[in-house]
């Protein structure tokens, strides 16, 4: 294991690893505007919501690395505090960097980047037409984390309404997140998309507790053959399932056929199915093989 002093680094050498570790991280494809109606439009990946109630977004257009300048979209806030939040999705994404160049202050990056200006409906800076998702939002705090170059500028945000596009809604009427293909920031060059190829969920317990991994019999928390991410998975239930005296499977009765001669071996395979059953979201099966033991 490799030991980092990130306090020791250089700003853009921290940037580097902290960026690639951190990650991925969504992106504010903010809209501001200055006191003399001059538009700017530029991505940040340090964003993220952080209140439902109030509905509070953060953003930070830190302070440059390499030179220590502050960015258009900083002055222009605390001018006007006001923003709109775009949000980035994979049909939009080269746009959005190229809108991400350095252009002198007073050029519009909807026009440099292609994007259609579109009127707000709370605030005074205009929403980009193409993003399926926007957040008009009135600024309440500006929060400096320092003066030096890489010093984070919180743009505390409160969201006034949301714009949703109905192409990515469910037939719930809320949004589907198969439907919207969002990207996200990683470190140098690297985005990633979320889409149906990666998308998986992850059951919680809402009203009960998982029993946990230190309850689990110690042939299942100690196996060699399940994950910690199987270990989870089966902890997750509220109680150790019962053993169903109706549970039938012909897999296991060809593992006790072949393997009753040699009971680790016997276990071992039993978990490698366990294991198969859990890749696939069948967790009250493969407590049912694991039990067989």
């Amino acid at each position: 294991m490799k030991t980092i002093d990130i306090s020791s680094l250089p700003v853009m050498e921290k940037q580097q690893w902290l960026q690639h570790a951190i990650a991925p991280r969504p992106i504010c494809f903010a809209s501001t505007i200055d006191k003399q109606g001059n538009v700017n439009l530029s991505p940040f990946s340090f964003f993220n919501l952080f209140s439902s109630n109030p509905p509070i977004v953060i953003f930070s257009p830190a302070r440059r690395g390499r030179d220590n300048t502050t960015k258009h979209t900083l002055e222009n806030v605390l001018e006007v505090p006001e923003c709109v939040i775009n949000i980035v999705d994979y049909a939009m994404v080269q746009q959005t960097s190229l809108s991400s160049c350095e252009f002198p202050k007073g050029i519009n990056e909807f026009g440099k980047a292609g994007f259609t200006e579109q009127p707000s409906t709370r605030v005074q800076p205009p929403m980009v037409k193409e993003a399926k998702i926007k957040l008009e939002c009135k600024v309440n705090e500006v929060k400096s984390l320092g003066e030096n170059g890489g010093a984070g500028q919180l743009v505390i945000a409160e969201v006034l309404c949301m714009h949703v596009d109905e192409s990515i809604l469910g037939d719930d009427g809320k949004i589907d997140q198969q439907k919207l293909e969002l990207v996200a920031r990683l470190g140098g060059d690297w985005y990633c998309k979320v889409d149906h190829t990666n998308l998986f969920k992850v059951p919680k317990p809402n009203t009960q507790l998982g029993i946990g991994v230190d309850q689990l019999p110690d042939s299942i928390r100690n196996s060699n053959i399940l994950t910690g991410n199987h270990l989870g998975m089966l902890g997750n239930v509220h109680a150790m399932p019962d053993i169903d005296a109706s549970f039938s499977d012909d897999r296991v009765k060809n593992i006790f056929q072949y393997y009753s001669v040699s009971p680790a071996e016997m276990e071992t395979e039993l978990h490698k199915y366990a294991a198969e059953l859990l890749n696939t979201g069948n967790i009250e099966k493969a407590w049912q093989v694991l039990l067989c033991n």
